[in-house]
């Protein structure tokens, strides 16, 4: 920050709303300020004329709002957000979402969505406005307002409920509205501010709109459509659709006009059969049941048009209802049952998948188990264990009344292969995949494409990799992409390169994987490269060694899209050719179960099919299975890493399922030399000591060996090694050391030295690594008493008792030690002493007249440490040193 820069404002509580704000979101923002002592406003911006002017000129002063820009976001411990919970529309407060312990409170009367935000509290009410709940509140507490405050508040809820002849208008918004009024609400302001006069522009382009407005008969419901083109943006678009509304008598209007590369969507509905929020949040936007938008991007008119009709016949359908087309009644289990028995019973019966209920006692639905997932679990000899353990708990269900589009939704945009419906608590019927498909075979407008084409999955990232990536890098990328197309093969980049990409991160390790013969793509990419291929047939992978514009060696992994499955558990796995999809989902976790696509005119379109993005969002470890650590127990290892690395949290389904991998004492049956490999990775980690205490609270250690377990002490040495080797890094000298090295005689420092030969033999260390690492241990556990016996400025002694050990045993003393003065002795024998040499040589001897022989060795030597304790400093000084010595010997 320079001399003129204003200092940022510090905002323990900051409250704030939803971009492209209106009157309820800000008058929500002022209420929510009375629930909040000493808290900080922040206004999103607003693209209505009305709501900007009257903010610039009022509100600022009024209320005392902030910039974003003015904020110190780092500051925040309690975020209010109000009027929206979705992550999306609040980017101008990010950065506080990064805070440790953040708080997140909602207050909101918008219906659900998948971009929410996780909430300490969160608070909604499916009434007319936003700005209804909070004052209920304040009035509730006996908080007191001044009129000019009820006045704002009133105007946020007559705006949303436009003036109380909204649909979506409640009794609470009239209570709301009687109490502000009370409170001297002034109905003058609030008429001038909400009606609105329209501009030359506006009204030609509502003449457009009701030109082009023509009646639709939707499965018996009037619904009017309009549209309209127009090269410059629209402001308050939504006022020309209700003024439509009002001028004909409207109940259902979709107005639609194209925006430059946008098309604009306002909806509203008079009626309780038509939810146009949700039809617009199919459309990629949201709102209320009676009001609603969306904003399309890259998309022409007719295109919108299509599929808003696809989305008006799967929604408007009285006659299709969850009873008529669910299986009922439902087989269902408990969840108690084997894995064998509910294979069985699913075998039986042909089911795909089947409902499991608490408890006799307790018959709420709790899960439903995949046949799938059954037959795995036999096959690794887990029939024994319980359905609960590995059923799914992340589930949506229906009422028998619903109609069948939250159905749709559930199963084909959600993939949950079965729904179960219930009343209350209690199983009525499910419905199936099966169910579903069969119904659609009868009527297949009524599926919207939206279901089947997902906006996160179609995100192009190309001007991320342009951002991003060194040029060579993307020029890389694009030569594999066309390479692909001359192949007439799909061509990725996946992994953690995409990951690392989205997070912001620094990552260069490139992966490519590709529909096709891995081995021959990567033979034809490396003759273009000018590199050599070595290729591993039995996997069907290779990886490309090539020389790059600055000289230096490169290497790219490609390998052929493949499915691979365990034929017993912590074995390594058999592969098979497969597509992009079944290629990603063989993956450890979410997160990395993302791909790019470079060929086929698709350059840069990102691929997730697993909800990845929205984990990356919501800082969560996600496995893709739950069978996950069955078959490569590894994975817990690499959940805590990536853990720490990103300060994710392991989502709560991935713990159970680590917890029961660790009960069925998987991490055993691992070979000793995959263990110490993923143990390695942990150590190469910036701060590897929360995940190494990560790994003894899921008692991973113990499991490797029961002489790992953390006790206080070497809880301590551990911490102590991650500063120390932090510190030597600073030092920006060489040689580095092995971290795996220091961190392993760390995590040994109480064991017995009989334990500690049977963790080395566990971790399969080489006979070299088991001879050197015990030596090491033996020299440090004798060596680090003596250091305390010398003398602060006897260099030369303490130089002769570190130089012989290597970097990592001194590094580990320093950590081990808990004496101050120690530590001060081998830092300045790291930082500087090692580093000291001689500015003379055996050639110099010999020019003093001195034949050669072994006694120049010595005297060098004593030279050295002579000028280690500072007797001598200079080349002459050395010269004469080292001649006295060699003269006194002849």
């Amino acid at each position: 920050m320079n001399s003129t820069s204003k200092p940022l404002i510090p905002a323990p509580v900051l409250i704030t709303g939803h971009a492209n704000a209106d009157f309820d979101c800000l008058a929500a923002i002022v209420a929510a300020s009375k629930l909040y002592e000493d808290s900080v406003l922040v206004f999103p911006g607003s693209q209505e004329a009305n709501l900007r002017n009257f903010f610039i000129e009022s509100a600022t002063y009024l209320f005392n709002f902030k910039d974003a820009k003015e904020i110190d976001f780092s500051t925040v411990k309690t975020l209010v957000v109000v009027d929206t919970r979705q992550h999306s529309r609040i980017t101008h407060v990010v950065p506080a979402l990064e805070n440790a312990g953040l708080e997140i409170h909602l207050y909101d009367h918008h219906p659900d969505s998948e971009d929410d935000l996780p909430a300490t509290l969160s608070i909604v009410k499916p009434w007319g406005s936003t700005t209804t709940i909070i004052t209920l509140m304040i009035k509730e507490k006996g908080l007191s307002i001044t009129p000019e405050e009820a006045t704002l508040l009133g105007l946020g809820i007559y705006e949303d409920t436009g003036s109380f002849s909204f649909n979506s208008t409640t009794e609470q918004d009239f209570k709301a509205g009687g109490w502000l009024r009370s409170k001297g609400m002034d109905i003058n302001t609030i008429s001038e501010l909400t009606t609105r006069e329209l501009t030359v522009e506006q009204i030609s382009i509502l003449n457009s709109l009701l030109e082009s407005a023509t009646t639709h008969d939707i499965n018996g419901i009037p619904v009017v459509i309009a549209e309209t083109s127009t090269s410059n943006y629209v402001r308050d678009f939504a006022l020309l659709a209700h003024k439509m509304i009002e001028m004909q008598e409207i109940k259902v209007l979709f107005a639609l006009c194209r925006m430059n590369d946008r098309v604009q969507v306002v909806a509203r509905s008079k009626i309780h059969s038509v939810n146009v929020g949700q039809i617009c949040h199919s459309m990629g936007g949201g709102g209320h049941y009676f009001a609603a938008s969306a904003s399309i991007k890259s998309k022409p008119l007719s295109e919108v048009k299509d599929e808003l009709f696809g989305l008006l016949y799967s929604s408007i359908h009285h006659e299709k209802t969850v009873r008529e087309h669910m299986t009922a009644p439902a087989i269902y289990e408990y969840e108690t049952i084997s894995m064998r028995n509910a294979e069985s019973i699913m075998n039986r019966f042909g089911l795909k998948a089947i409902p499991l209920l608490e408890s006799t006692s307790n018959p709420i639905v709790s899960g439903y188990l995949e046949y799938q997932t059954a037959v795995r679990a036999c096959s690794h000899g887990l029939g024994n264990a319980p359905a609960s353990t590995y059923m799914n708990r992340k589930f949506q269900t229906v009422k028998p009344d619903d109609d069948l589009y939250p159905v749709m939704e559930i199963i084909v945009g959600k993939r949950q292969r079965l729904v179960p419906v219930v009343i209350d608590t209690r199983l009525m019927g499910v419905i199936t995949r099966t169910d579903l498909i069969n119904t659609l075979v009868e009527e297949p407008s009524r599926v919207p494409d939206k279901l089947f084409t997902d906006k996160t999955k179609e995100r192009n990232v190309l001007p991320l990799l342009k951002e991003r990536l060194p040029k060579h890098h993307f020029e890389l990328l694009t030569m594999a992409g066309e390479l692909g197309n001359l192949l007439n093969i799909s061509v990725y980049v996946v992994g953690g390169f995409v990951r690392d990409l989205l997070l912001g991160r620094k990552n260069l390790d490139l992966d490519l994987v590709v529909e096709g013969d891995g081995i021959s793509f990567a033979k034809k990419l490396a003759s273009k490269l000018g590199g050599r291929v070595r290729q591993h047939t039995k996997f069907k992978t290779a990886i490309i060694i090539y020389t790059n514009a600055a000289g230096e060696e490169e290497r790219l992994d490609v390998a052929t899209a493949r499915l691979e499955y365990y034929e017993q558990p912590a074995s390594l796995p058999t592969v098979e050719l497969s597509s992009i999809k079944m290629d990603l989902y063989r993956r450890d976790f979410t997160i990395n179960a993302l791909a790019i696509q470079l060929s086929h005119d698709k350059f840069g379109k990102l691929i997730d099919f697993f909800g990845a993005q929205k984990d990356i969002r919501d800082k969560v470890i996600r496995v893709l299975h739950s069978l996950s650590f069955v078959e490569d127990p590894t994975r817990i290892l690499r959940a805590i890493r990536f853990e720490t690395r990103f300060d994710f949290t392991i989502g709560p389904q991935t713990t159970k399922l680590i917890k029961n991998a660790l009960q069925l004492k998987l991490i055993t049956k691992l070979s000793g030399s995959r263990v110490f490999h993923e143990l390695q990775s942990i150590f190469n980690e910036v701060s590897p000591y929360q995940s190494l205490n990560r790994l003894h609270e899921f008692a991973v250690l113990e499991a490797i060996h029961p002489a790992l377990k953390l006790t206080p002490p070497p809880k301590a040495v551990l911490k102590e090694i991650e500063k120390v080797v932090e510190w030597y890094r600073m030092l920006y000298t060489t040689p580095s050391p092995e971290p795996w090295i220091i961190y392993m005689l760390g995590l040994a420092s109480a064991a017995k030295t009989g334990a500690v030969e049977e963790i080395l033999e566990r971790l399969h260390f080489s006979p070299k690594q088991h001879s050197d690492f015990m030596t090491l241990r033996e020299t440090v556990n004798s060596v680090i008493h003596l250091i305390g016996q010398i003398r602060p400025d006897a260099y030369s002694q303490l130089y002769k008792l570190l130089v012989p050990i290597p970097l990592e045993g001194v590094l580990y003393m320093m950590a081990r030690t808990k004496s101050e003065t120690v530590k001060k002795q081998i830092s300045h024998f790291l930082a500087y002493l090692r580093n000291i040499t001689l500015d003379i040589t055996g050639a110099d001897l010999q020019l003093l007249g001195f034949p050669p022989g072994p006694a120049y060795g010595e005297v060098l030597q004593h030279t050295l440490f002579a000028k280690l304790d500072e007797r001598i400093k200079t080349r002459q000084e050395q010269l004469d040193f080292a001649y006295h010595m060699l003269k006194a010997r002849e």
